[in-house]
């Protein structure tokens, strides 16, 4: 059986997608890469951000479901969301940048032998940078290029997915027997799990909590997490096996810039295996990438009625020249 690779993207849910963009492209210096809408609420603006090229592993993305209240953290939730920065000095970097642009964080700490700097966004959605500076496994991405942070400090990709879990016995085995991750250490009751090649980007971080509140999904709030898989050979063996052990899936989806399968494997819990290809420069040149509306084959002749439906966001940066700062 080919092994899960490691996380390939998070999707969350937030108020505002220009309030979305502003903070991923102007605060955290990612690169939009793909703007286009939910495949299933064509209403829905879809907003991509990654490394600069969009390679899987890197991509965190965004929903914003009109109308949907704020949601509520508590247990049975995929709560925090980490991404990758190259050194222990880019989160000195980075306290400073959130000083001056009043992004709240707890400082810099450390988790499983890893500085960390925790930080939350104006929907309280819950992120940390880590450093890749003693890690070794699975590699990052790419540094914006063209984007507003000097790129020896910059977002490269994505890092370990927090989970709170009302029942951990049980889904201790399902990431274990199932799901192939290893169990690794216990740290102040945070438990971690690596699957692949390990690393801050094959990580899980569990968190057993039987005491809080189920989490109310709404906005502020994470969808899903995905994990990558090689192609759709091996995406159709995940969906056998996945079954085999009794988890209901929803079978192969095309999402056109990857294939998909998804699985609730505990309470609240969404898991999506995706594929690392065919990628986001299908549609669009590396210069330009998700400043247009993007849609797959498939909806492109509903474009009109889609375009009425979404307000329109000025996604365009190709023209700007950004002060590394």
């Amino acid at each position: 059986m080919e092994g899960l690779k490691g996380i390939h993207h998070v999707t969350a849910i937030t108020s505002s997608a220009e309030k979305n963009y502003e903070f991923f492209t102007y605060v955290l210096g990612m690169r939009l890469v793909k703007k286009t809408v939910n495949q299933d609420d064509i209403q829905t603006y879809h907003l991509f951000f990654a490394d600069d090229k969009g390679n899987p592993g890197t991509d965190m993305t965004f929903f914003d479901f009109p109308r949907i209240p704020k949601g509520s953290h508590g247990t049975n939730e995929i709560y925090k969301t980490s991404f990758r920065v190259p050194s222990d000095e880019a989160l000195t970097y980075w306290v400073d940048r959130f000083e001056r642009l009043q992004v709240n964080h707890t400082g810099i700490q450390e988790q499983f032998g890893k500085k960390t700097l925790a930080f939350v966004d104006f929907d309280d959605q819950q992120y940390q940078l880590i450093s890749d500076e003693r890690n070794e496994g699975v590699e990052t991405g790419i540094p914006w290029q063209k984007g507003p942070i000097p790129l020896t400090y910059a977002i490269t990709g994505l890092g370990p997915v927090f989970i709170r879990i009302a029942d951990f016995t049980s889904f201790k085995e399902v990431l274990e027997k199932v799901m192939q991750f290893k169990y690794m250490q216990e740290e102040n009751g945070l438990h971690l799990f690596e699957v692949g090649k390990g690393g801050n980007g094959a990580q899980v971080i569990v968190e057993p909590n039987n005491t809080m509140p189920n989490a109310r999904q709404g906005y502020g709030t994470v969808h899903h997490v995905a994990f990558r898989v090689d192609d759709r050979s091996v995406l159709d063996k995940w969906t056998t096996r996945m079954e085999n052990f009794g988890l209901a899936t929803s079978g192969y989806v095309n999402r056109h810039f990857f294939e998909s399968l998804y699985s609730r494997v505990a309470p609240q819990i969404l898991f999506e295996f995706a594929t690392d290809g065919p990628g986001f420069m299908g549609d669009e040149p590396y210069e330009t990438l998700g400043e247009k509306l993007s849609l797959p084959p498939f909806l492109e002749s509903k474009r009109e009625q889609i375009e009425q439906m979404v307000r329109p966001i000025d996604t365009i940066r190709s023209t700007i020249t950004f002060t590394k700062e």
